[in-house]
């Protein structure tokens, strides 16, 4: 059985913090401190993914804005990916988020030039798979191309989604998100 623990010791930040530092490149990662702040006002919410036995699996961070919430990171250990780990967390985020419209970013697979196009295609595959669908438009995520996804009915524009993060970040990190194209 899969868990999502939002009260946890030292030592599993410590994991979450480890798993974050080496699953994103520096281009996609918000300063660590920052977050441990936003989700000291609650505008952040990091998840714990455990078994039952309380065995760190992997981690889930959210922002939460109004009734926006952006899977801001999402990632598995390497040693309990392809067991279904993954597949099981997003029908609990959904459900732990009822009521809110649930979002997350991931790299363009069509972008040129990109070093990690397998690796894009497989994690638009994985979404595709849970149900989620892109949105009409993409943006530039300090330099990166991003699609933003979300579930049948959960769509949000533009507007909205630049406001998750106007609304919860500095000026530092919203202005280097530009919007790309628009449906």
């Amino acid at each position: 059985m899969i868990c999502l623990n939002d009260e946890f010791d030292t030592a599993t930040l410590e994991k979450i913090r480890l798993l974050y530092e080496k699953s994103f490149p520096v281009s996609e990662k918000k300063p660590f401190n920052l977050m441990l702040k936003k989700r000291e006002s609650d505008e952040m919410e990091f998840l714990a993914i455990t078994d039952d036995g309380g065995e760190f699996l992997g981690l889930a961070i959210t922002v939460i804005y109004g009734d926006i919430v952006l899977l801001d990171y999402f990632a598995i250990e390497e040693k309990s990916r392809g067991r279904g780990v993954g597949g099981c967390v997003l029908p609990m985020l959904r459900k732990r988020y009822t009521g809110k419209r649930l979002i997350l970013e991931i790299e363009d697979p069509d972008e040129q030039g990109a070093e990690n196009t397998a690796e894009r295609v497989r994690r638009l595959g994985f979404y595709r798979r849970a149900k989620m669908r892109n949105m009409a438009y993409r943006v530039r995520l300090f330099g990166v191309l991003m699609m933003i996804m979300c579930f049948d009915g959960e769509a949000v524009s533009y507007e909205e989604y630049h406001g998750v993060y106007t609304g919860v970040f500095t000026d530092a990190i919203s202005k280097n998100i530009r919007l790309v194209t628009e449906g």
